[in-house]
């Protein structure tokens, strides 16, 4: 006897399709397809244009319409063969990315006008001799520069205390306090105040002291350390807020006590941090140029002493070079580009020791 199973019936429910999350992917070379096509279109139009108006092409017309034309077009074929969400981020991709070149254009324009027109003036005698008694042709830098480290170190000296020890009492000690929150008040007014108020406040302050008419660069270094102290203060306020609270209550609950536990545990944490923000600061105010001006005056000779007679500085140097040009001409306005080189590499020597010091101190996270 054979025992036979009945067919089982047909099912009413539809079959499903296999739904995929991507309909399609554009290849790789696509989107630099597209902006290559959108530049020659660009090229193209504005070309014609040039040629009509007979006058030279417009560089930066031509960037703006290939900028859009590729916008359109990437965010156009991207929503018809991927979806309208992998186009709408193509779209927000490529706004990012040109905003991100458009912030790049007066950088890399400073910086290679700098340096084209610094090289000329660079030379031994610029880093070995001063101006003293030079009229012409020849000369140097050497007491600016050595003016501008000298500033800068005495302003440093003042100002790194003063804002990580003000930073700390408002983090660790003066949470809630009306004291706290009127220096954080103050702060954040003196984060904004112009350049030129703080080099009249500390004229004002050594004129009271001394006497109308008195240059000193201590005058220069204390009008910086009151641009660099808001600086440092909000930078490592910052800084020393993302530390987290168990590290210091797991400090507390051992015993140790709280000024122990900010040098052993919350400032090691934080102190690649804070060195950013004590760079930033010090990048801030060596360029500064209108209150040196006023306290550290206009210098020729080589002053080694902060606490007696007229200091030159780089900037100033640069600015009176530029602005008191003599016979040749050319040599004057060389050494101007050459000093705004030579600031600028001193500026980039301090954030790569930054760098360097932030990453020994910091705290090793591996076992």
């Amino acid at each position: 006897m054979t025992l036979t199973t009945a067919p089982a019936p047909p099912s009413s429910e539809p079959v499903r399709e296999h739904l995929q999350l991507t309909s399609g992917r554009l290849p790789k070379w696509a989107p630099w397809a597209l902006l290559a096509a959108s530049a020659g279109v660009s090229l193209l139009l504005f070309g014609i244009l040039s040629l009509a108006g007979g006058e030279p092409i417009n560089i930066a017309g031509l960037a703006v319409v290939a900028a859009i034309l590729y916008l359109v077009l990437i965010a156009s074929i991207s929503s018809v063969v991927e979806g309208a969400r992998k186009g709408v981020d193509r779209l927000v991709t490529g706004v990012v990315s040109t905003a991100f070149l458009i912030a790049m254009v007066p950088l890399v324009s400073v910086a290679w006008t700098v340096v084209a027109n610094g090289v000329a003036g660079i030379s031994a005698d610029f880093f070995t001799s001063s101006m003293r008694n030079v009229v012409g042709e020849g000369g140097g830098a050497l007491h600016a520069i050595v003016g501008t480290l000298l500033i800068t170190l005495a302003a440093a000296v003042i100002s790194i205390p003063i804002g990580v020890f003000t930073a700390i009492y408002l983090v660790e000690y003066g949470q809630g306090r009306r004291l706290a929150q009127g220096i954080t008040f103050l702060v954040d007014v003196m984060t904004g105040i112009p350049s030129i108020v703080a080099g009249l406040f500390a004229y004002a302050v050594f004129a009271l002291i001394f006497g109308p008419g008195i240059r000193m660069g201590i005058m220069g270094s204390v009008a910086l350390a009151v641009l660099m102290i808001p600086v440092v203060v909000r930078s490592t306020e910052e800084m020393l807020k993302l530390v987290p609270n168990e590290l210091r209550e797991a400090s507390l609950a051992l015993g140790v006590p709280r000024w122990l536990t900010i040098v052993k545990v919350v400032l090691p944490t934080s102190i690649a941090g804070i060195t950013t923000g004590v760079m930033l600061s010090i990048s801030r105010v060596i360029g500064e140029t209108a209150p040196l001006l006023l306290t550290a005056g206009v210098a020729t000779s080589m002053n080694y002493d902060l606490f007696s007679g007229r200091m030159m500085t780089l900037p100033v140097f640069a600015y009176s070079q530029y602005m008191n040009q003599g016979i040749p001409a050319s040599a004057f306005i060389d050494r101007a580009w050459a000093a705004a080189l030579v600031l600028i590499v001193i500026v980039m020597a301090l954030n790569l020791v930054a760098r360097l010091v932030a990453k020994i101190f910091a705290p090793k996270l591996g076992r």
